[in-house]
């Protein structure tokens, strides 16, 4: 008896997914790539890539690896190559090809002697595993291709016993068993070459399809067997109809693929369910390849999106790696919110598969470039210190051939010159900046303690100190006017201030605080404007400049009469009394070459 053609063989539908079919195996291989690059391979170390290929190569599945083996090889060489430039390790990097798998070892050949390469041991390492891998990958798909051909073969003799079975037309007692038996026997040979598969399933389907329709079999057998199909095929619809309800679209859509396969090894269910058993399976075929491209589209967008962020990021560290930075400071302050940037970087996407690789690298660029001019700058802030550090040693030489000398004014004046030349000279490495410091202060203690022991009385150090630290307290003692009488009174202490001479120098730096401290608590303002009496005009004439001079010096006459008064009343004053009466002298005569001068000056105009 003949039955109908089976709809469920023939590709009613161009949306229903079939193995093999070219716009599904495109659709996969994109989904695939992209979850070939969950694993950051190009963030990894050289010995990290290694590692990972080495577990690969150890793995039982290694064989199906094949892709991920390809892209931790690139990602090796990649970074080997920069690696190496950046140290300056000569020689190029071989990757080996596909097909090298028959040479493992390259022939050694006599060359000069190259300096080290810190990296010979990881490349070997990598290159032997890599090559033992694809020799060993090879193989397989020699004897894969191998047994598929072999499969082909098998399953075409199937189809040779079936072709005559469908045209025996004997009783379907002796041929339905027979079917039966082709039908296990179909079903137990392995894949055919890919090329193959359409026409050698569709040839095995037709006649399937002629035995059902052409050969007069007993109902009871037949339907039998439809009841069996049919059972099948409901549970494909319901394990589909449960893919679609699932949340892992990659995986549900690859799962849906191997239930096609698996629906196309049974035949036909009863002709009153051939229509709707097959639109249950491909509704919810339908469905979950609508969430399957859905997915890639949302996956494409979020891609561009990270894309975006990073490209972002990048622009960031670029603005900082092209940034004039001219301190220590500034410099440790910007690698901070760079190592920021990268750890964000971190918590971002992949981009697309074609913009990943180009962003990534847009990015060590930069970082690159930022890390290098901050090692250059420390490199020459090194520099800088060391330079620093022999001029302040040349310094300290200096002091340490001075601190015998008996010349105490020359020598004490050669030793204020030496501190000062110190405070403008930078900073020296830290290691070494406090045994300097001690070795050249200790020079100038030693110095000013004998130069102290040996001081005449016109040079009473002690004395001074103790005249500077009684003004001290009268600064302290003064009760603040108005701006005018604080400013006269500002003046007065300042100028009894300068007209003290030297103190020890053990002193010297605390009784200078304490002044600078007295005069900030008790004339703020002024100390604010470091005491500086407001600017004047300047003078028009030569006679002008003369008559300013003149009252200047009249002034300090006045101001020497008023220290003798205040000294007058300390212990041991002697020296300094006489020290000022010789100042008033000095200025006396200066008034009177002044006043001469003036003089002149106004016959001439006259």
């Amino acid at each position: 008896m003949n039955e109908e053609i089976n709809p469920e063989v023939i590709n009613v539908n161009s949306d229903v997914p079939e193995t093999n079919a070219e716009p599904q195996k495109s659709l996969s291989d994109k989904v695939e790539s992209l979850a070939a690059e969950a694993v950051n391979y190009a963030g990894m170390s050289l010995a990290e890539l290694s590692a990972s290929f080495e577990a690969l190569a150890k793995s039982a599945d290694r064989m199906k690896r094949s892709k991920e083996a390809d892209a931790i090889k690139s990602a090796f060489y990649k970074k080997l190559i920069k690696e190496k430039a950046e140290a300056g390790v000569a020689g190029a990097v071989v990757e080996p090809e596909d097909g090298d798998e028959e040479n493992t070892e390259a022939p050694v050949e006599p060359v000069e002697a190259a300096p080290a390469n810190p990296f010979e041991a990881l490349e070997n390492g990598f290159k032997a595993f890599y090559t033992s891998y694809k020799k060993e990958k090879a193989e397989f798909n020699k004897q894969q291709e191998l047994v598929r051909e072999n499969n082909l073969k098998l399953k075409e003799m199937v189809i040779e016993d079936l072709k005559a079975l469908v045209e025996k037309q004997e009783d379907v007692n002796l041929t339905f068993p027979e079917f039966r038996k082709i039908q296990d026997r179909w079903k137990e040979i392995g894949p055919v070459p890919a090329q193959s598969f359409r026409n050698i399933n569709d040839t095995y389907q037709l006649y399937v399809e002629k035995f059902y329709d052409m050969v007069s079999i007993n109902r009871e057998l037949r339907d039998l067997d439809f009841k069996k199909n049919l059972e099948a095929k409901t549970q494909f619809c319901e394990e589909a109809e449960k893919l679609a309800e699932s949340e892992d679209v990659v995986t549900s859509f690859k799962e849906l693929q191997k239930l096609h396969e698996q629906w196309k090894e049974f035949g036909p269910v009863a002709k009153q369910y051939r229509d709707e058993i097959w639109d249950r399976f491909k509704a919810a075929t339908a469905t979950i390849n609508k969430k399957y491209q859905a997915y890639y589209e949302g996956l494409k967008g979020q891609q561009e999106e990270n894309l975006a962020r990073k490209t972002a990021l990048c622009e960031k560290v670029e603005a900082f790696a092209a940034k004039e930075v001219k301190d220590s400071n500034e410099w440790n302050a910007l690698a901070k919110e760079i190592e920021e940037i990268q750890k964000e970087w971190k918590t971002i996407g992949f981009a697309s598969k074609k913009e990943n690789q180009k962003i990534y690298d847009r990015f060590r660029a930069a970082c690159d470039e930022f890390f290098s001019r901050k090692r250059n700058f420390y490199t020459s802030y090194k520099d800088s210190m060391n330079d620093n550090y022999n001029k302040k040693l040349s310094i300290v030489e200096a002091a340490e051939a001075l601190k015998n000398s008996t010349e105490w004014k020359k020598a004490t004046d050669q030793f204020i010159n030496l501190q000062k030349q110190w405070k403008e000279i930078g900073t020296v490495p830290r290691k070494k900046s406090e045994a300097l410091w001690k070795r050249f202060r200790a020079a100038a203690d030693d110095f000013f303690a004998e130069r102290d022991k040996n001081a005449k009385p016109e040079n009473d150090f002690h004395a001074n100190l103790k005249a500077k630290q009684a003004l001290i307290a009268e600064i302290q003692a003064y009760k603040p006017k108005d701006a005018e009488a604080d400013a006269e009174a500002l003046a007065a202490f300042q100028e009894k201030w300068q007209s003290i001479g030297f103190v020890p120098f053990k002193e010297k730096e605390k009784v200078s605080a304490d002044y600078k401290a007295a005069i900030k608590e008790k004339f703020p303002v002024s100390a604010e404007r470091k005491g500086r009496a407001p600017r004047r005009e300047a003078p028009k004439s030569e006679k002008e400049v003369l008559i300013r001079k003149y009252n200047q010096k009249e002034q300090d006459i006045a101001n020497y009469e008023n220290n003798i008064g205040f000294f007058s009343l300390t212990k041991n004053a002697e020296p300094l009394l006489a020290q000022m009466k010789a100042r008033i002298e000095q200025a006396k005569v200066e008034l009177k070459e002044l006043e001469a001068q003036i003089r002149a000056l106004g016959e001439m105009e006259e």
